[in-house]
């Protein structure tokens, strides 16, 4: 394993917390054995040579490389079930009677590889059913990541991951893959998720306000004031009566927002 010296580890930290609000502070150990096989795979003998590199920002490939390795995408189908119970009997009775224009805005901010969007997509298209086609039910689904993202829009995945769907879902949505132990999201439920490249760190500028935000076991890499800055971009991109639903390792403090708690882990504008 590569020697990460103070000063390099200081750099990389600062960098990676500037440009993506990811806090490595105190991750000196996980950095350098993490990324050493990756400098060395590149040609680099030293942590300084390869930060030099990466601070140049000639490379995004490589600094997303860095990413993917420094940050862990696990997530599989219903994680964290409670949410989605309350998001079907509480939240879309609530957008069905109050979203005349029957467009719903609902937002996977950090989607990782897709199983969070997807299983979005397939309650919805479950609490709908006949009344789909009525309503613009897509799902935006973003992530830092373009590497996870495609993953994402393969929508290949092994059968472990599906354990947790409700009975019926796996024939219902799923298609088996001509690779072994691997199934393929069908067509309806995929053709709802729009993928998009976006870091929470820039601007939120899209053409609606949401409805809901999904943003779950993202902010755990964030520091506190890069969290709160975070949640008031979400607050002020949240329709009145919407909702933000966060992982359930991750809390609000109870001043400096403007969201309120509803159940665990949810909040409401």
């Amino acid at each position: 394993m590569l020697s990460l010296s103070e000063r390099d580890f200081q750099r990389l930290v600062n960098f990676v917390k500037t440009n993506y609000g990811i806090n490595l502070e105190h991750k000196q150990q996980l950095i350098a054995g993490r990324l050493s096989n990756v400098i060395t795979s590149m040609g680099y003998n030293t942590f300084s040579e390869y930060i030099d590199h990466i601070l140049s920002r000639k490379s995004p490939e490589d600094i997303e490389i860095m990413l993917n390795k420094l940050t862990t995408n696990y997530t599989y189908f219903m994680r964290e079930e409670a949410h989605f119970d309350y998001f079907r009997t509480t939240v879309l009775p609530w957008l069905e009677q109050t979203k005349k224009n029957r467009v719903l805005s609902i937002w996977s901010a950090g989607c990782s590889s897709g199983q969070e969007p997807y299983t979005l997509s397939m309650i919805l298209k479950d609490y709908f059913g006949s009344k789909t086609g009525m309503w613009d039910t897509r799902v935006l689904a973003t992530d830092i990541s373009q590497n996870v993202l495609d993953t994402a829009a393969a929508a290949e995945y092994e059968e472990e991951s599906l354990r947790n769907l409700p009975a019926g879902w796996k024939g219902k949505y799923f298609r088996k893959s001509s690779k072994p132990g691997f199934y393929t999201v069908a067509d309806c439920i995929k053709s709802n998720v729009i993928f998009r490249r976006f870091n929470l760190m820039e601007p939120i500028r899209f053409k609606l306000q949401f409805d809901v935000i999904f943003c779950r076991n993202v902010m755990i890499y964030f520091d506190q004031p890069t969290k709160e800055a975070l949640v008031k971009r979400f607050y002020d991109s949240t329709v009145p009566g919407g909702y933000l639903f966060i992982g359930h390792s991750e809390s609000l403090p109870k001043s400096n927002i403007d969201y309120k708690y509803v159940i665990p882990a949810a909040y409401r504008k």
